[in-house]
C-alpha cells in the first residue's frame, strides 16, 4: 500500500494574474491537491511571512514559488528579507520567473533561493513542469515542520 500524499502549503508571490491561474490550473491538471495561497509584491509576501495588516491568521508556508519581477518590492528584495530573517530563513524558495539574466540567478542563488526555473512558455511544458515539482518536492523531499 502507498503511502499518502502529503499536503504541502505552498504561498506563490507573482503579481501577473493570467500567471497565476496558469499556474494553479497546472497543479490541478497535474492533481497536485495543495493549499495554495497568493500574495501580487513583494510586500504583500513579507506581509503574509510576518502576519501583518490582512495576513493575521496566515501560516508559515512550507515552499514559496517567487517571481522576481514584482511591484512594490522585488522578488529578490523579498528574499533577502526572508535569509535575513530568523523566523523564514529555512523555508523554501523556488525562484519561477521570466527572467533568464545571468545576474538575477546569481544573485538568486546567493541569497539562498533552492531553485531557479524559467517559467514554461506553454500550458503543457507548464503542467510537466508542476508533475516534476510535485514528484520531487513533494513526494521525495523531507521538509522542515515549519507551520506553527
Amino acid at each position: 500500500m502507498s503511502e499518502p500524499k502529503k499536503t504541502v502549503t505552498i504561498l506563490m508571490a507573482e503579481d501577473d494574474i493570467e500567471d497565476q491561474m496558469m499556474v494553479k490550473e497546472a497543479f490541478e491538471e497535474a492533481r497536485l491537491v495543495n493549499k495554495m495561497d497568493i500574495v501580487e509584491n513583494g510586500e504583500e509576501l513579507m506581509d503574509y511571512l510576518q502576519r501583518k495588516g490582512k495576513y493575521t491568521d496566515s501560516i508559515k508556508p512550507d515552499i514559496i514559488l517567487l517571481d522576481l519581477n514584482m511591484p512594490k518590492k522585488s522578488g529578490l528584495e523579498a528574499l533577502k528579507e526572508m535569509r535575513e530573517d530568523t523566523n523564514l530563513r529555512n523555508i523554501p524558495v523556488i525562484v519561477l520567473t521570466t527572467s533568464k539574466e545571468d545576474e538575477d540567478m546569481i544573485r538568486s542563488f546567493d541569497l539562498g533561493v533552492n531553485l531557479y526555473i524559467n517559467k514554461p512558455v506553454t500550458f503543457g511544458k507548464l503542467v510537466e513542469m508542476v508533475k516534476w515539482f510535485g514528484r520531487y518536492w513533494i513526494e521525495i523531499v523531507q521538509l522542515p515542520a515549519l507551520n506553527e
